[in-house]
């Protein structure tokens, strides 16, 4: 506990403008596995000002409900949450699965463009890049790599 903080305040529930914020903070933490800045968060619940953020993080940190260490960026944790942050591996934004598959497209387009003890090398990664693509759901991004794959196989087969 805090020594600013009396048990009184520890006990006291966020406002709903805090409690906005603590659930923002918890998602955000919960996607992308570091805290929020204060720019971020203001632009998240459309503050006006960073000082915004600053009152309301302060008055949490005073009530117990929220953590941050002292001279450390993106360091904000909430204290006892409510429910356990759920994170979700393999579900892949739409942004992600672009920048993804275009990764994947890379890779095969460099295989391809070798010479057969390259393709001999790379066709190990190629397997598993398509089968992390099923993994993660995206089956048809797998699915129309599949005959690119194949054909790289029966080429090193020759």
């Amino acid at each position: 506990m805090n020594e600013k903080q009396t048990p009184d305040q520890k006990r006291i529930r966020p406002t709903k403008k805090q409690q906005e914020l603590l659930s923002f903070i918890e998602t955000f933490i919960a996607e992308r596995g570091y805290s929020p800045s204060y720019r971020e968060i203001m632009g998240g619940l459309n503050y006006t000002s960073v000082a915004t953020v600053s009152l309301h993080v302060n008055n949490l940190i005073k009530r117990g409900q929220l953590h941050k260490r002292d001279h450390s960026a993106r360091s904000l944790e909430p204290v006892g949450s409510s429910e356990p942050v759920k994170v979700t591996s393999n579900q892949v934004l739409p942004r992600e699965e672009k920048w993804l598959v275009e990764k994947v497209e890379h890779a095969f387009t460099q295989a391809e463009s070798l010479g057969s003890e390259a393709i001999e090398a790379g066709l190990d990664n190629l397997y598993v890049l398509v089968g992390a693509l099923k993994i993660l759901g995206l089956e048809g991004a797998a699915a129309s790599f599949t005959p690119r794959l194949n054909a790289l196989k029966n080429q090193r087969a020759q």
